[in-house]
């Protein structure tokens, strides 16, 4: 809870300014804070072994949505206690919530923050779908806040930004992977801090071509063996309109980037030192080595195609990294209520800098469910309107969480479709992740290639004027490329009916899911979930 309290204070700082900044109001203020409590009734069913695991859970969150013309907020944070009813498990914590929030400090001007909280897997099992197996669960909490500037005015435009983030996983126990016992690199937290600054001309206002002069810098300092990533880059970009729609472009820079971390402290026999988390305890004496590093000139050159303002296109191919890379994005939205968006990534960077990517990625607004036996916010997530930003998944993100240094390479993909309250999502993707680090004594996880496939379907729909149904569909395959270890593939789906008695509201869902891989035992199991909820 501690570490949430974080992403609390840099959501509550840009809330602070909102009181004054609605009573500005020009038409568009919509204001909606919906505090509620909730007592559910679970019960968890390990089909292969006719196990049940049941426990009752208290509630409290909050839903807010503040439009208005200088702040723009949406938030889903709850907080829940699960009380055990055997002594298997034990009681638990579980904190989930979503938040993006928007202060236009001046003209030009704003400021940014948000967070997530979500549960996952603490080794490399795969996405997490249920409770009945908590020994490798981890809580997860991220938070960030920074200034953005965009000046538009005059020939030459000057933008600028810098986020500053923290993340934090706990570890309640490390002596199970869904892949196997083999020892895995536990991240812990990092801090990382990204700036960029761009200047330059559009097509048209000065020469026929457009011109971008941009620069950045980048740093994640985990307390995982001190890892460190510092990342420099400086660039310049032309793009050649060819026609009304479509343009030529590229680019070629300088970039340097450095990953090292120290040493894990070996006991008598040569092992890795760990503590009572499992993670490795670092040897103070230890020199700092080299995981990666890149430092020369890279290269992309594409095009661009805008036929309207509702659709965009561009695709990139260059020379990056050592290699070949492909980059891209695919904006449409036919109408207000269909919306689609591709992106392919190609890209070097650590944990909390792919995460803070992904979040980045996510809708302003999003749909939220009731159901809370799919994934929450770790998985895909929805906008609430097609027209705007469709969706984004993070399942790339959260297959398996390490302290190394990895080339992320994939393609997301997510459909949002809605018809009067009525919605419909569908999100896809690909994701492959090579690790990078030094030669460490008793450190397993590096210098492997992992792989993963995922695909979700939502949907939720009225039924007469008080009742909501949603389903969730989801499957995943995660390959961690551990030599023998085999890959694991998970499918699950979940649906709820909720009920509507004014402030008081009840829900129903019930939900199977199997995990399996090859050489070990599947793991099917269903869940059932009753409760009601009170709103102020």
């Amino acid at each position: 809870m501690r570490y949430f309290g974080l992403g609390a204070v840099a959501l509550g700082a840009l809330l602070a300014a909102t009181p004054a900044m609605a009573r500005d109001g020009d038409g568009r203020r919509q204001v909606s804070i919906s505090p509620y409590i909730e007592l559910s009734q679970v019960a968890v069913a390990d089909l292969q072994n006719d196990d049940v695991l049941t426990y009752t859970s208290a509630a409290a969150g909050v839903d807010a949505s503040i439009q208005t013309r200088r702040v723009k907020v949406n938030a889903n944070v709850r907080y829940e206690h699960q009380f055990a009813w055997d002594k298997r498990t034990g009681d638990a914590d579980v904190v989930s919530g979503l938040a993006n929030a928007q202060v236009r400090v001046a003209r030009g001007l704003t400021l940014d923050g948000g967070g997530i909280a979500t549960r996952t897997r603490s080794g490399l099992g795969g996405p997490l779908f249920n409770d009945y197996e908590r020994r490798d669960v981890s809580n997860l909490y991220s938070a960030y806040v920074g200034p953005t500037l965009n000046t538009g005015s005059g020939p030459i435009f000057l933008n600028a930004g810098y986020r500053f983030a923290y993340t934090k996983l706990t570890l309640p126990n490390y002596g199970f992977t869904a892949v196997g016992p083999a020892r895995q690199d536990y991240f812990d937290d990092s801090k990382y801090q990204t700036a960029t600054v761009s200047t330059g001309f559009k097509s048209g206002v000065i020469a026929p071509f457009g011109a971008t002069l941009s620069a950045g810098w980048t740093r994640d300092d985990q307390s995982q063996l001190s890892s460190r990533f510092d990342g420099l880059y400086g660039r310049g970009d032309l793009v050649l309109p060819l026609s009304g729609t479509f343009a030529v472009e590229g680019g070629a820079g300088y970039e340097k980037i450095t990953s090292s971390s120290k040493d894990p402290l070996l006991d008598a026999n040569g092992n890795a030192v760990v503590d009572s988390h499992g993670r490795y305890v670092t040897d103070p004496a230890s020199p700092r080595r080299i995981a990666y590093r890149t430092d020369g000139i890279y290269w992309d050159a594409g095009v661009a195609w805008r036929p309207s303002p509702r659709t965009s296109l561009w695709a990139h191919v260059g020379r990056r990294y050592g290699s070949w890379s492909y980059t891209g994005a695919l904006s449409y939205a036919p109408s207000r209520s269909v919306g689609v968006q591709v992106s392919v990534y190609d890209t070097v960077e650590t944990f909390g800098g792919q995460l803070q990517r992904g979040l980045r990625g996510l809708p302003t607004e999003f749909t939220t469910t009731r159901d809370l036996l799919a994934q929450q916010f770790s998985g895909c997530t929805f906008g609430t309107t097609g027209g705007g930003a469709s969706g984004a998944c993070l399942n790339s993100v959260f297959q398996a969480v390490s302290s190394a240094t990895y080339r992320a390479r994939g393609v997301d993909g997510t459909i949002t479709a809605s018809r009067g309250a009525s919605t419909i999502g569908f999100g896809a993707g690909y994701s492959t992740r090579r690790t990078y680090a030094a030669n460490t004594p008793g450190i397993t996880v590096y210098g492997v290639t992992d792989e993963s496939y995922y695909a979700q379907l939502f949907y939720s729909a009225p039924i007469g004027g008080r009742t909501t149904f949603n389903a969730d569909v989801f499957a995943n395959y995660y390959d961690p490329g551990f030599g023998t270890v085999s890959g694991v593939y998970s499918l699950g789906a979940t649906g709820s009916l909720s009920r509507s008695f004014g402030r008081l509201g009840t829900t129903a869902s019930l939900g199977i899911y199997n995990i399996s891989a090859k050489g070990q035992q599947d793991e099917t199991s269903a869940q059932a979930q009753v409760s009601a909820q009170y709103r102020f």
